[in-house]
């Protein structure tokens, strides 16, 4: 379980948010500037909130009020964002063997092929990051997160260099394979059409605050609804 009481100030924008995610797979949907990404940044530790806390499973990473702030390399969180940001120096097998420091050679090769068989990029692993597509490098980049088996997934937007079917090929394996692992995993997304394809729980973000947790069907009714009222009002 995720817990999080978040208040943050970032310029003229405002973040409260403040629930937990019971569920293995949550989408946090909302449109584009809702505080989704910055979100995603405090959970990880990337970010400090100016007040709040954050725990998993019982284990506090945050919390303002007692001076907790665990650093991003001790959460074991794997984020994956739009911008893939691999190591251009080193090879895609390279790139996702990264963080398998405890691992000998033969299993770390074993692990890497793995990773890159769970994302369809096997024949990519004796490539450089300068001749991958977007769609390639971010398949890459979801690899190396997973190869270390984090204890919370965050993806914000993961796959928006893919077209329609290679995305929803590609999530349905990666909900299959983290649900085997009990990998809790937020997914972030401003497409409406992931939140119903991953039959999880939605979080629906807008304007820094969560307006609404649930399935995809009631929570996304709920904001259609209420955009149609306003258009109404108009």
């Amino acid at each position: 379980m995720l817990e999080f009481a978040l208040d943050a100030h970032r310029g003229h924008f405002h973040l409260e948010a403040k629930g937990r995610f019971d569920s293995s797979w949550t989408v946090v949907f909302g449109p584009s500037g809702a505080g989704k990404s910055t979100f995603l940044r405090l959970l990880a530790g990337l970010d400090r909130p100016d007040r709040g806390s954050v725990a998993l499973d019982g284990e506090t990473w945050t919390d303002t009020a007692r001076d907790i702030f665990q650093k991003p390399g001790r959460r074991s969180v794997g984020l994956v964002s739009q911008q893939p940001a691999l190591f251009p120096h080193m090879s895609v097998a390279a790139n996702v063997g990264y963080g398998l420091a405890g691992f000998d050679r033969h299993q770390r090769d074993a692990r890497i092929l793995e990773m890159l068989a769970l994302v369809d990029a096997r024949e990519l692993a004796e490539r450089r990051p300068r001749d991958l597509s977007g769609g390639e490098a971010q398949r890459v980049a979801l690899a190396r997160a997973l190869a270390v088996s984090p204890r919370l997934m965050l993806l914000d937007e993961p796959f928006s260099a893919l077209d329609g079917a290679a995305s929803d090929a590609l999530l349905s394996r990666l909900k299959s394979w983290l649900g085997e692992r009990r990998i809790l995993t937020v997914l972030v997304t401003h497409d409406a059409t992931d939140a119903y394809a991953s039959d999880a729980e939605v979080a629906l973000f807008l304007e820094g605050r969560i307006a609404g947790v649930g399935p995809a069907e009631a929570v996304l009714q709920t904001e259609r609804q209420r955009i149609l009222s306003r258009l109404g009002d108009g």
